[in-house]
């Protein structure tokens, strides 16, 4: 079933249920609240905004700041999973110590801690009518490629790459049986990489329409933007490419040249048409 177009938005406190070590480098921390019942199953994969309280920040402070301000530590992640019969979801992190606000605080996650939630975000895949599809993600994005790839119809066809830190953070993903998942191994993620751009080029490319979905470091997505785009003449409206983060930049601070940075591959597109 395809995610609701308009999901109804939730803005609550949630509550740490547990948290577990999906792999090595990516930890699943469950959430719960009254609220979470309104999340439908079928809106895993769609995005989020996460607010993380100050250190021995008391609950009942927190969510003061949350209500009335000022704004908390706040980040963009994905709902992997949805529960609303048990009034559940889960988020995962890519674990690297106390590297980032959000990845400290997962690594410390237990029951009796709490975070802040605004959203669902649509998921990125909702149309299903494509001959092929083509996913890929790095570890920040396995969340929203491996929802992605649950949600096609178990008859679809395609390929599905993930780049992760080390061969047992490949994870099992219910992806439909024509879909060929491949794991490439880039032990330092914050090393520039170009494992996925050339295995994409390498790959013979069939007539009908292709829909993707990609997300991760900013400068692979835009290589993969381009190429599917501009080599391929793929369309606009089938390409989904985003950048998630950008090597040697906080949050804060992709988000701010993000925008610039799509609108800057548009225009070396529109150059190579001619256009």
């Amino acid at each position: 079933m395809n995610a609701p177009l308009k999901p109804q938005r939730v803005s609550t406190v949630m509550d740490v249920v547990g948290s577990r070590r999906v792999t090595p480098n990516m930890i699943r921390v469950t959430l719960t609240s009254p609220e979470a019942a309104l999340i439908p199953a079928s809106i895993a994969g769609g995005h989020c905004k996460i607010m993380l309280p100050a250190a021995g920040q008391s609950r009942g402070a927190f969510a003061a700041q949350f209500a009335n301000g000022p704004k908390p530590v706040t980040r963009t992640y994905t709902i992997r999973n949805a529960r609303p019969a048990r009034s559940e979801i889960d988020i995962d992190f890519v674990a690297h110590g106390d590297e980032g606000p959000a990845s400290a605080w997962a690594a410390r996650a237990k029951p009796g801690d709490f975070l802040g939630f605004a959203g669902p975000g649509v998921p990125k895949l909702v149309e299903f009518d494509a001959d092929f599809y083509l996913l890929a993600a790095d570890m920040s994005a396995i969340p929203v490629v491996a929802a992605g790839l649950e949600a096609l119809p178990r008859d679809a066809k395609g390929l599905a790459i993930f780049e992760v830190i080390s061969p047992e953070d490949r994870q099992e993903i219910a992806a439909p049986p024509g879909v060929t998942q491949h794991w490439l191994i880039q032990p330092d993620p914050h090393e520039a990489s170009t494992a996925q751009i050339d295995f994409v080029r390498s790959l013979p490319w069939r007539r009908g329409r292709t829909r993707t979905l990609i997300a991760g470091e900013t400068g692979v997505v835009s290589a993969l933007r381009l190429f599917l785009r501009g080599d391929l003449a793929l369309d606009r409206r089938d390409v989904y490419a985003s950048g998630y983060w950008r090597i040697g930049l906080a949050e804060d601070a992709h988000q701010k040249v993000k925008r610039a940075e799509v609108e800057a591959d548009e225009a070396k597109l529109a150059a190579a048409r001619g256009g």
